[in-house]
């Protein structure tokens, strides 16, 4: 694959997606290639089944290869599920020389010291995320390097994910016949594709309402300050309306697509659906009063759940205001008068989010769907890898041109590899080894 063609797979609980996108000139990405299949062996964000896993994955990427002519070779992946946990946590490192300036290896220091928590059984840290420094007792600094100080704190927002169904997701990926380029957090990938960096420094919630999980990632200041998944999705909505019609999946699943509405009062008691009986039985009629009742409840119970994680963070005290509100994204903010609930419920301002923050105009309106936030979010996270990959590339032909005499004391500033990076090295290493 060329240096500039990316491509995001986003292993969701109702469906897998393969995305190819590449960068134009202008900087916007285009997408040349999309594939979706039904995701079979994945159960609320977490690979249930392996076998069915790399079937669905196979799939999509096919649909993909058709659709844009292009063999995929590596694909950057997206985690969630329910195992995914964050928590706040300070650190600080005394340094031995405070007449020197702080520089990268000091802010690697202090993150490398935050990766040795303690953690319970299987859980490994996933992402680290320094939110403000401290530099000798003075607070509120962004960006502590070339400064001069001896003790250098900060306050981390780590997140905790279960190692097993990280390997798990690379071991689909491998046995796909595919390489692991990159591991990103879903949360992050979504906002990366719907948030503007206005909306980012002025405080916003991202709700990304998946088939199997909700995530949540709040950024403020342009920095993230929370994130959070909660195990329950579209699916749960549409199992009850399954059993409070007592009706299959299937028409379930059509019913809260075409006439499921989150707000109640919308619908008068005369209008009526009728759904064909099973083999030979009599039709059933059911009222969109009542199918609009059941989806108002289960939607009304995860809004909640997001708005205490929320609150957790602290969007009440006046320095943490989310001035820019909520967002929604992911499948199941297509459902009708949800943005009008969650105002409702939560008194913040709500807009539906659409990837098309970094697309190139002429995009398709299906890619603009939020079904996709997190596909391109992915493609974008690759496209992003690959510049950096491209320039360390470059900086190591331009050392090997200079001679020895024009050396002066002074090492090139390596782009620091996030931690994301290394988890994707050390479970592509764990499976080598596991062969």
């Amino acid at each position: 694959m060329e240096h500039n063609i990316a491509v995001g797979l986003d292993i969701g609980t109702t469906k897998i997606v393969a995305m190819i996108g590449r960068k134009n000139e202008y900087g916007k990405v285009e997408i040349l290639g999309i594939g979706k299949s039904k995701s079979l062996g994945v159960h609320r964000g977490v690979v249930n089944n392996i076998t069915q896993t790399i079937q669905s994955i196979q799939q999509a990427v096919l649909e993909a290869e058709t659709a844009s002519e292009i063999k995929i070779e590596g694909v950057t992946v997206g985690i969630a599920g329910q195992h995914i946990r964050s928590l706040q946590h300070s650190d600080y490192i005394t340094r031995p020389n405070s007449d020197t300036v702080i520089d990268e290896n000091d802010i690697d220091k202090l993150i490398n010291q935050v990766h040795k928590l303690v953690m319970l059984p299987g859980e490994e840290i996933i992402h680290v995320l320094p939110q403000e420094y401290k530099v000798d007792g003075q607070a509120e600094i962004k960006e502590p390097i070339g400064m001069y100080g001896g003790r250098l704190e900060a306050n981390f927002h780590v997140v905790v994910g279960q190692v097993s169904s990280i390997r798990n997701i690379g071991r689909c990926v491998q046995s796909a016949g595919l390489n692991l380029e990159g591991i990103t957090l879903e949360p992050l990938a979504s906002a990366n594709a719907v948030l503007s960096q206005e909306e980012k420094e002025a405080g916003v919630a991202l709700i990304d309402i998946g088939g199997g999980t909700t995530d949540l990632a709040i950024f403020r200041d342009g920095i993230i300050r929370h994130t959070a998944v909660i195990p329950f999705g579209g699916n749960v909505i549409t199992e009850d309306i399954k059993e409070g019609c007592s009706i299959i999946e299937k028409q379930a699943e059509l019913l809260k697509i075409k006439f499921g509405s989150a707000w109640p009062g919308e619908n008068k008691d005369n209008e009526i659906v009728s759904i064909p009986g099973l083999r030979g039985r009599e039709p059933k009629e059911i009222t969109l009063k009542n199918l609009s009742k059941i989806i108002h409840a289960r939607v009304v119970e995860i809004v909640e759940q997001v708005y205490v994680e929320i609150k957790n963070y602290g969007h009440e005290e006046q320095k943490k205001k989310l001035i820019a509100g909520i967002v929604l994204t992911g499948g199941g903010a297509q459902l009708k008068h949800l943005k009008q609930l969650v105002e409702y419920i939560t008194g913040m301002d709500t807009r539906i989010g659409f990837p098309n923050e970094h697309l190139a105009g002429d995009s398709d309106d299906d890619v603009t769907s939020p079904l996709y936030a997190t596909a391109v979010g992915l493609v974008l996270d690759g496209l992003k890898r690959q510049e950096r990959k491209h320039l360390d590339t470059v900086e190591e032909v331009k050392l090997e041109d200079i001679k020895p005499e024009d050396v002066i004391e002074d090492k090139p500033t390596q782009p620091r590899r996030s931690f994301l990076d290394k988890l994707t090295e050390r479970v592509k290493d764990f499976l080598d080894n596991a062969e």
